[in-house]
């Protein structure tokens, strides 16, 4: 199993647009390409020193075949529509995570 996480803070100024837009429109569709299994949202809980707020959301997949089809078929027009709705608002890194063990 992998996680692909990503990591993202965002602006103030539009925090609680760009918080609705992700839990009603960008999680359901990545969820929505079939390549995931479930998505969490975390809020990071330390205070950035550049401000605003940031979220963790990890998207958990079968195997990283899986993921590499999401990056080939799916990740550029998803990632195009958060610049065009929150152009120069956020910074985002991704990390790519294989799950070791669960307990």
């Amino acid at each position: 199993m992998y996680i692909y996480n990503v990591t993202t803070n965002i602006e103030n100024a539009v925090h609680d647009q760009w918080l609705q837009w992700m839990k009603e429109t960008h999680i359901p569709d990545m969820l929505a390409t079939g390549k995931f299994l479930s998505a969490k949202m975390c809020k990071v809980l330390v205070e950035e020193e550049m401000g605003g707020m940031t979220y963790s959301v990890q998207f958990t997949t079968a195997n990283k075949e899986t993921l590499q089809s999401y990056y080939d078929q799916d990740a550029s027009r998803l990632r195009e529509d958060a610049l065009k709705r929150f152009p120069n608002q956020f910074v985002s890194f991704r990390t790519e995570l294989e799950v070791v063990s669960e307990h």
